[in-house]
């Protein structure tokens, strides 16, 4: 799937997000958000305290308490928009999910074995157990194992990546998605869902469920808004028996009224932060999709950016993906060089990564330039899924590079024998954690390339700043010790699992979570599917087995194991973007006590008038002013709490402070500038 960037205020999702708005007023609705049915009861007293001023009973001038009741009902509304917007940008996603669901026909056998009896059906047809047979040119109609043959399948409809892999029955490769296509040689396979079930419908479904239910530390969040909420209630409703006491004894000014005490408590409650609460969390499931990876819930999500321990898979991780040609070892009889120039020649029109490293290592090593093929009246030989060799035909030289057990069938087919010393170079080759690949000229095998696991540029460094975050690396290699201990010394993680079982990693990550820790991982095969399902944050890839992808709770549909990296960083993002906000939305509460309690308790007590360092045109303009501006802070913060705050890799301390600095600080400071531009606003506009 072709990642889409979403605008964060696209046009098309923006109407959709004010009927939701909307409809979200709903008391049904907002009674899941504490602090907002607050503002949301509020909204509805001012309106028939208005109603009654209308009818000439007001406590209050009418056109005051409608602009109270209109700005209260646009702090609800405006943080409806922010989660409706949030949910729209997921239901985009989804939608462009859905758009790739297609009619597929398929052909189905009754008998594995009968290839040529295959009866054409619709894929909507199929059920679990169906056996169906897809060839070169085929979309693969259901989701299935293939249990015969082995073909090039092209993911890029699920994955966006656009380099094909191999799928073949037994192993750990033998899953296939429903909606990708085969593109050479042929596979059986045996269908594993249900219409309706697919990988592709489940994808949907996640994405649609972004209304998830609250994370641990959202809960935890959520009780201390609650409890300050009540607090400024208690307090709030305390102030109208002493306003009236006050006027007794003092016999000046009038009590305060029920929509003063309305507008106070509003503008006291944490409403930012709760008006934008619902929205993080969405927008922290939709930035995890826009990185192409689906998260099951958004507790996953969450538990990402506490993750202490990161257990990586080696390869594709920390090491290349693809390994690179390191040394040509000849057979006996055979220069080293002649074994440069046979590989070369075998490489030329190979555009895999390794069969340019190959190329490059002749030429640095024996200054072998390449050459024109169809020059020396050569035809180069592709790669298959059968064969596991690829080469080139010159004359009647038929040079052949590939897998070992591939290259010695081809030799003794032949009629000549595997050389047992070459056999001896490739097992000391795998014993030192490298590839070996063997090349063949005709019946005589010419020697081993070496291609080795290098480590990634730059991951040191990322590793550096997992480590200044408190985050423990450790790599899981199927290498031995030696080999595991050398490249995780170069890679610099802070430990290793070496020769790893399924027994092993789910070892490991229960001794960690034992002392208190949050695990996350990577996986793809079914052994990996123990260890997925005990981890805390569980990244499965979409290329992987059934297995690994129902264990895990989160699924990378561009199956590249280093996204745990990202999957971890967006996490704390989240978690950063909710402490930044909820700390900016108690530091303004300062501001708004000294706009509202002199407004409210002036004509009682003409002392609180010193309170007034904003200098507020009037009672009236400071109270309105400061639900004005309790009313569009929600509005500006909206981008931020999408988009997130920026992320950098501090420690808690740092970051702590740089929280206090920015958004405490600041959430002190810009409020008496706001409200006192509101005031201004409104005295220029002659609305009070």
């Amino acid at each position: 799937m072709t990642r889409r960037k979403l605008v964060l205020f696209e046009r098309s999702l923006l109407l959709p997000a004010l009927l939701d708005a909307v409809r979200k007023l709903d008391p049904r609705v907002q009674w899941r958000n504490p602090v907002m049915f607050v503002v949301y009861i509020g909204s509805l007293l001012t309106t028939l305290l208005w109603l009654q001023a209308l009818a000439g009973a007001g406590e209050a001038p009418a056109w005051f308490i409608f602009n109270i009741a209109l700005w209260l009902w646009f702090t609800v509304l405006f943080a409806n928009f922010a989660e409706a917007l949030a949910e729209g940008r997921s239901k985009a996603q989804a939608a462009a999910l859905r758009g790739l669901k297609q009619t597929v026909w398929a052909k189905r056998l009754a008998h594995p074995g009968e290839r040529e009896r295959a009866t054409r059906v619709r894929a909507e047809e199929l059920r679990r157990g169906d056996v169906v047979l897809i060839e070169a040119g085929d979309y693969v109609p259901a989701d299935g194992e293939v249990i015969q043959g082995a073909a090039s399948v092209d993911e890029s409809a699920i994955t966006g990546e656009s380099a094909p892999v191999i799928r073949e029955s037994g192993g750990d490769f033998s899953a296939v998605t429903g909606g990708t296509r085969v593109l050479s040689d042929w596979i059986i396979v045996k269908v594993t869902v249900n219409p309706g079930e697919t990988f592709l419908d489940r994808m949907i479904a996640m994405v649609e469920s972004a209304r998830r239910q609250k994370t641990p530390n959202e809960i935890a969040l959520t009780i201390l808004l609650v409890a300050l909420t009540l607090v400024f209630l208690l307090a709030t409703a305390t102030l109208l028996p002493y306003s009236l006491y006050g006027v007794a004894v003092t016999r000046l000014g009038t009590p305060i009224t029920i929509t003063a005490l309305i507008a106070l408590l509003v503008c006291l409650i944490p409403t930012t932060i709760g008006a934008l609460l619902s929205a993080i969390g969405v927008a922290g499931m939709s930035r995890m999709l826009q990185a192409n990876v689906i998260a099951t819930s958004g507790r996953a999500v969450e538990a990402a950016g506490d993750v202490d321990v990161l257990l990586l898979d080696k390869t594709g991780t920390i090491t290349l993906g693809n390994r690179q040609a390191a040394t040509f070892i000849p057979a006996a009889g055979v220069s080293e060089e002649e074994l440069a120039d046979a590989a070369q020649l075998a490489s030329l029109a190979d555009e895999t990564p390794e069969g340019r490293s190959i190329v490059v290592l002749a030429k640095q090593r024996f200054r072998l330039r390449e050459r024109d093929l169809s020059a020396l009246g050569g035809s180069f030989v592709h790669f298959s899924a059968h064969t596991r060799m690829s080469g080139v035909n010159i004359g009647a030289r038929q040079i052949r590079k590939g897998a070992v057990d591939a290259v010695a069938r081809h030799v003794e087919a032949l009629g000549q024998t595997f050389p047992k010393a070459v056999l001896a170079n490739v097992q000391e080759v795998a014993r030192r954690g490298s590839t070996p690949l063997i090349v063949s000229d005709g019946a005589r095998a010419l020697g081993v390339i070496e291609l080795k696991d290098t480590v990634k540029g730059g991951i040191r460094e990322r590793f550096g700043e997992l480590r200044r975050m408190g985050i423990r690396t450790i790599m899981i290699t199927g290498d031995n010790p030696l080999t595991a201990a050398a490249i995780a010394a170069e890679a610099g993680v802070d430990g290793f699992l070496a020769e790893a079982t399924p027994e092993a990693k789910l070892k490991l990550i229960r001794a960690h979570q034992g002392e208190g820790r949050l695990v996350a991982m990577t996986g793809d095969g079914t052994n990996d599917a123990p260890a997925l399902a005990q981890a805390d944050v569980a990244v499965a890839m979409n290329t992987g087995t059934q297995a690994a992808k129902e264990a895990g709770n989160m699924v990378d549909l561009d199956s590249n194991p280093t996204k745990l990296i990202e999957v971890v960083e967006t996490g704390k993002q989240m978690l950063m973007t909710r402490g930044a906000l909820t700390t900016f939305s108690i530091a303004n509460d300062v501001a708004k006590y000294f706009a509202i309690i002199p407004a409210a308790f002036v004509t009682t007590y003409p002392q609180l008038n010193a309170l007034n360092v904003m200098h507020l045109a009037s009672p009236f303009s400071a109270i309105l002013s400061a639900v004005i501006f309790n009313a569009l802070i929600i509005v500006c913060l909206i981008p931020l709490a999408l988009q997130g705050v920026r992320y950098r890799a501090l420690g808690a301390a740092i970051l702590l402070r740089r929280n206090l600095l920015v958004y405490g600080l600041g959430g002190i400071l810009v409020p008496f500038a706001g409200i006192k531009l509101v005031d201004l606003g409104l005295v220029l506009a002659h609305l009070v």
